[in-house]
């Protein structure tokens, strides 16, 4: 059988599998055993499957659990829902003000739980109760809290950087430095539409207050006195700190990346047991099994995509559709919109883990062909995965604010995303344009790369 065959036959079980309902990680597992058994010599499974414990066996991967312990120091404690409180209050005089401290708590506590969906829990549960008794419309709140968990992937302890710069085979620390300029973007464009919309809907309540209507919470004024401020940043500060504490050590080259995630792990422990009085063994176990979990199935899907992307190359099937597409002699920005379109679409079904060990063998030779900078797109992928988190069909984190909000109608919530995807998707084009947004911090640094 011909090698196109087997791709297009790879392709199509991957797909009857994963529609299938079967988890992802036992789907791709399934899939590529079935492949090895009927397409691949006897003598080649224990290098296939050799090569994969040496990928699990990666340092870099070493971070994963140790940063997922991190984000379950803060998550399963009151760190989310105490930094929303200062930054709120810090902010709210500001227009939009309310809006701007939902998306800087959701792009900081995303930093330091490294999770979208925990970072839309945590700070949508307090927030969006919060926006709407102030006037804001529920869907425009649903959509800053969905939204602004995104932020923090392009911040340690990004996983799917993690992943990206394994795959990729760069470096994890010039990566997280690339990520930081279209994290800025990204803050600034959410927190710039944040208060636009907020003046919109001000100005309406306004025109109805004033033709005789129903006064609108918008309209009423929040008094907080600089007393009330100050007394909410002593338990913020602490984490505030580890986040800068964790940044800076990576970013100035004092730790490596799983030297950062041991560091910050240990941490966090330290600052809930003095903030919380988090530290006996049952209010610690929350924290443990949570991290067991998370870590066990995150790295069983990292595995069985390993093993997938594997077989997939040792049949020659991700190498043959690499010289496929470098056969077309697409434009280097043709080349680049269908691959991003294409990981955009898979975005709708997979998580970034797959996306990125599935596609990596087929879509990184010809770009780099193309003279792409593999650290800028890695950027630019990331965004284009996390649009999948707030896009439909299968957003992720739409369904977790219709579980913590189950009162706004699903149809709000989407058209509140929107706009937001729509921003993502400015973003990524400045970066087309611009591609120092993400490049010039890290060539600053660490010099620029040869690669």
């Amino acid at each position: 059988m011909s090698v196109a065959a087997i791709g297009i036959l790879y392709g199509l079980g991957t797909l009857v599998v994963m529609f299938s309902g079967m988890p992802i990680a036992f789907a791709l597992g399934a899939i590529a055993t079935v492949f090895m058994y009927f397409f691949m010599p006897g003598a080649a499974l224990d290098m296939v499957t050799q090569n994969v414990y040496e990928e699990m066996a990666s340092i870099t991967l070493l971070s994963i659990p140790l940063f997922i312990l991190k984000g379950a120091c803060i998550g399963k404690s009151r760190a989310g829902a105490d930094l929303y409180a200062a930054i709120h209050a810090w902010l709210h005089k500001i227009p939009g003000g309310l809006g701007i401290a939902n998306v800087f708590a959701c792009a900081l506590f995303a930093a330091m739980a490294g999770s979208s969906p925990a970072t839309c829990s945590a700070i949508g549960s307090a927030g969006i109760p919060e926006m709407r008794q102030r006037g804001y419309s529920p869907g425009f709140a649903a959509g800053i809290i969905a939204a602004g968990g995104t932020l923090g992937i392009l911040l340690p302890p990004s996983i799917t950087m993690i992943l990206f710069a394994v795959a990729a085979e760069q470096s994890l620390g010039r990566l997280f430095l690339a990520g930081l300029g279209p994290w800025l973007l990204l803050v600034v464009l959410f927190s710039g539409y944040a208060a636009w919309r907020y003046k919109r809907e001000y100005k309406t309540a306004l025109d109805v207050y004033h033709g005789g209507g129903v006064k609108s919470a918008y309209l009423d004024e929040m008094l907080l006195t600089f007393s009330d401020k100050t007394r909410m940043l002593p338990r913020v500060l602490p984490f505030v700190i580890l986040l800068t504490g964790v940044m800076v050590a990576l970013y100035g080259g004092y730790a490596t990346p799983s030297e950062t995630a041991g560091l910050g792990a240990i941490l966090a422990l330290v600052l809930i047991a003095v903030v919380y009085k988090v530290w006996r063994p049952r209010d610690l176990k929350p924290i443990f099994t949570s991290t067991l979990k998370e870590s066990t199935m995150l790295m069983l899907i990292i595995g069985m995509s390993l093993l997938y992307s594997y077989v997939m190359s040792s049949l020659h099937i991700s190498q043959s559709t690499a010289e496929w597409i470098v056969a077309l002699h697409l434009s280097k920005w043709v080349l680049l919109s269908t691959i991003l379109f294409m990981v955009m679409v898979l975005g709708f079904f997979l998580p970034p883990v797959s996306i990125i060990l599935m596609t990596a063998p087929i879509i990184l030779p010809p770009l780099k062909a193309a003279g792409f900078d593999l650290i800028w797109f890695g950027v630019v992928m990331t965004i284009i995965m996390e649009m999948g988190l707030i896009h439909p069909p299968v957003g992720l984190n739409i369904f977790v604010i219709k579980n913590i909000a189950p009162d706004i109608p699903l149809k709000d919530v989407i058209w509140g995303v929107m706009p937001f995807v729509g921003l993502m998707m400015i973003a990524v084009l400045l970066l087309c344009l611009m591609p120092g947004i993400a490049t010039w911090f890290p060539d600053m640094v660490m010099g620029v790369s040869s690669k």
